[in-house]
């Protein structure tokens, strides 16, 4: 049983370009061809163009782990899941009281149970207070439905749910923060590609915490039109998220492209666990990168 490119894009979790880059450079698979030239991907090349991919999430790179049979692949990336599930508990462990909250939260969007979840996020919102909410409940919330949305343990349907409630909600109990028109503005958003909204929209609730005048435009916009909605705020900060994926090769001249259309004087504030895969490019364009929410808080404080 062959498949298309698009078909192999969808299972692995890649996109059609990686693969091809993948297959051009690295000889990651070797897929069999059509009589009109098309691509056709085996169940096997699939699964392996998955194998690789979340190696590369764990960290390792491309090019040293293209050739590696399959069984050292799987065994690489087992490896990687302990590790991961270790280092992510370490911050639930520090507070018991955020662990209950967030394993409530994670039963109710698996069960896509609206009503729970929001009555979850009250409990942990009256119990922590807004930043303790932020802070030890919704931040590792997002850090762990990413990881379930990789391991295939959620689906796209669930991270939407989350992500939608979650963001109606910080804006519901953000509204009482009294901000004026001279406080000051930033503009949050995703750049093109990245589809994962969660990020930015807890930079938006800890923005509006923090008493800055939030302007959030969502997911997947281009660069002209992120820069042409921070001159009509008159915003003094950009705050983008990078989530997924992080082998995108046009985002590098994106975020160039971003800085460009920018006055000078704009900063540029950036999160998200893929962020640091694109360590080279935000140097470039002078931006803080921020490695969790507590160095989102500093560094917010500090430029307001």
């Amino acid at each position: 049983m062959h498949h298309s490119i698009n078909i192999a894009a969808k299972r692995s979790g890649l996109t059609p370009h990686v693969i091809r880059v993948w297959e051009k450079r690295y000889n990651a698979v070797t897929p069999v061809r059509t009589e009109t030239n098309r691509r056709q991907y085996s169940d096997e090349d699939i699964k392996r163009l998955a194998l690789l991919r979340e190696a590369t999430l764990g960290g390792h790179k491309i090019s040293n782990i293209a050739s590696l049979p399959k069984d050292t692949l799987k065994s690489l990336t087992e490896e990687d899941r302990q590790h991961i599930q270790v280092d992510e508990r370490v911050p639930v462990m520090q507070a018991p009281e955020s662990d209950t909250h967030l394993e409530a939260c994670l039963v109710a969007i698996k069960a896509l149970d609206q009503k729970k979840l929001e009555e979850e996020l009250t409990r942990s919102a009256l119990s922590l207070g807004h930043q303790g909410m932020i802070m030890r409940v919704v931040a590792p919330l997002a850090q762990k439905l990413g990881y379930l949305w990789r391991l295939g343990e959620i689906t796209a349907a669930h991270e939407h749910f989350a992500s939608a409630l979650i963001r109606t909600f910080l804006a519901n109990i953000s509204k009482p923060f009294a901000i004026t028109d001279s406080a000051p503005g930033i503009v949050i958003a995703t750049p093109v590609g990245q589809l994962h909204e969660l990020g930015a929209v807890i930079v938006s609730a800890t923005a509006s915490s923090l008493g800055w005048r939030v302007t959030y435009l969502g997911t997947n916009l281009p660069a002209a039109e992120i820069a042409g909605a921070v001159a009509q705020n008159k915003a003094s900060v950009l705050g983008l998220s990078i989530v997924f994926p992080e082998n995108d090769p046009n985002l590098n001249d994106e975020l160039c492209r971003l800085r460009s259309f920018l006055p000078s004087n704009t900063e540029i504030v950036v999160g998200g666990r893929a962020s640091g895969a694109y360590h080279s490019a935000l140097s470039d364009i002078g931006a803080h990168v921020c490695g969790d929410i507590h160095q989102c808080y500093e560094i917010l404080e500090r430029l307001g």
